[in-house]
């Protein structure tokens, strides 16, 4: 396993993290596999897992710091987020200074932890100033309850402009990490916000980087949905929307392409996120220790400039730009 710096913090993460975002917590079998491929991970060399306050309604949060309980707290690096509600209260979701203190105190105790490496802004709050947010967050890395901050895709390129301007404006401690969606089939931060990221060296933590599972190539064009696969069961459906027939078919074209460097789909898919230097780490999703072992190749793999040229011909990506007369 190899390790980045997020952002130009001295944090080190794992250039492959462990999300809790699609563990399965119904059924001892699942416990026990859910379990099994957190100490896996470990073992491997992870040492970044992902998770929320969000996530089985706390439940997840419970689970993974139980398990992080059996080693050193100083070997691994966890996250958390604040934003949905955790109640039926009119203060009890968002960005508030309220809600953000409340919370924070809600996931230690869930998590039997001391403090929270990386915390997350699950989302932007239209209801409260950025300065609000901001502040408390900054100030819960005075107090010591996290380390590091950062925010979601949502917030967006003219708000890191924003709150960087009011981080500067108050001296309050750095905005460290980002977490988008980000793969080769959504490459929309490459239009804006992956450069303000490099400009300000704030740190990207990808999620979603195999597509809801598209990029893993097991989804054929005319054949029948793998059984047991997420397309079959995913109430969002969100991987059905991604099912279309030029999605496929660039996904059998990139298998081709992984095929003749000897990698699996999904190590390709990981690889290519890995190749920008602002990547901090990927944060994947594993429901069987197999998928794991599979995603942790994907560090240290390296691609050509040649091989990263034939993978944006085939999914003839256009970075926006307008350009005036």
């Amino acid at each position: 396993m190899e390790y980045r710096s997020v952002g130009k913090s001295g944090l080190k993460v794992s250039e492959i993290a462990l999300g809790s975002w699609m563990t399965e917590l119904a059924g001892s079998e699942k416990v026990r596999i859910a379990e099994e491929t957190i100490r896996l991970a470990y073992d491997k060399g992870v040492n970044f897992f992902d998770c929320a306050d969000a996530y089985s309604g706390g439940e997840a949060e419970r689970f993974l710091g139980r398990i992080l309980k059996d080693y050193p707290r100083s070997s691994y690096v966890v996250s958390s987020k604040v934003f949905f509600p955790t109640g039926r209260g009119a203060n009890e979701w968002g960005l508030s200074r309220k809600h953000i203190f409340e919370n924070i105190d809600r996931t230690l105790q869930n998590m039997q932890m001391d403090y929270i490496d990386l915390y997350y802004c699950h989302r932007f709050d239209e209801t409260t100033p950025m300065e609000e947010t901001l502040r408390a967050l900054s100030d819960l890395v005075s107090k010591g309850k996290i380390l590091y901050y950062g925010v979601s895709e949502e917030w967006g390129g003219a708000r890191l402009e924003e709150a960087q301007r009011i981080i500067e404006k108050y001296n309050l401690y750095p905005m460290t990490s980002l977490q988008p969606q980000y793969n080769m089939i959504d490459r929309y931060i490459e239009h804006e916000i992956m450069g303000i990221c490099e400009k300000y060296g704030i740190g990207i933590t990808p999620f979603s980087p195999l597509a809801q599972g598209l990029l893993t190539g097991k989804y054929k064009k005319g054949r029948p949905l793998p059984e047991g696969s997420r397309a079959t069961h995913q109430a969002d459906k969100q991987i059905n929307n991604l099912l279309t027939d030029e999605n496929l078919d660039k996904v059998e074209a990139l298998s081709k392409i992984a095929e003749g460097l000897g990698l699996a789909m999904p190590v390709l898919a990981l690889a290519w996120i890995l190749r920008k230097d602002i990547v901090s780490s990927v944060i994947t999703g594993a429901s069987k220790p197999s998928q794991l072992e599979g995603n942790i190749m994907a560090s240290g793999a390296r691609l050509s400039q040649y091989v990263i040229d034939e993978i944006d011909k085939v999914l003839g990506f256009v970075p926006f730009e307008r350009h005036v007369g």
